[in-house]
């Protein structure tokens, strides 16, 4: 950076970026549980293998991101869905290798894979 000026631009460049991604009603966002109970659990192969299996299947109205603490600490890794229109599902005790199928199932074809949902853990 190099005056004020700068910075003020790099800002509403990125505020714009922002309100683009807000105002979108098509993004599906799949968001993985990062707190420290969700790593302990295994959520970083999780949040690695959604973000390869997106970027494999060219899927660009999909953003995968990561928060903190979802609150059920005992069911993690938690991934969460949201789908424009939709109730936002979630899956608990993810691992690498169901990732391909909540894809597949989920955000392709959009059917929710039950079995790996909170409410068949429950």
């Amino acid at each position: 950076m190099k005056s004020l000026e700068e910075l003020k631009a790099l800002r509403e460049q990125m505020q714009s970026k922002m309100n683009v991604r807000k105002d979108d009603n098509e993004t599906i966002r799949v968001v993985v549980g990062m707190a420290t109970c969700g790593i302990a659990a295994g959520a970083r192969p999780v949040l690695n293998a959604f973000m390869e299996e997106v970027n494999k299947r060219g899927l660009n109205n999909v953003q995968v991101t990561q928060t903190g603490c979802i609150g059920v600490c005992r069911l993690e890794p938690i991934v969460e869905v949201f789908v424009p229109g939709q109730e936002k599902v979630t899956y608990v005790k993810m691992n690498a290798e169901k990732v391909p199928a909540i894809v597949a199932q989920h955000i392709v074809n959009k059917q929710v894979v039950t079995d790996y949902t909170i409410g068949a853990a429950e």
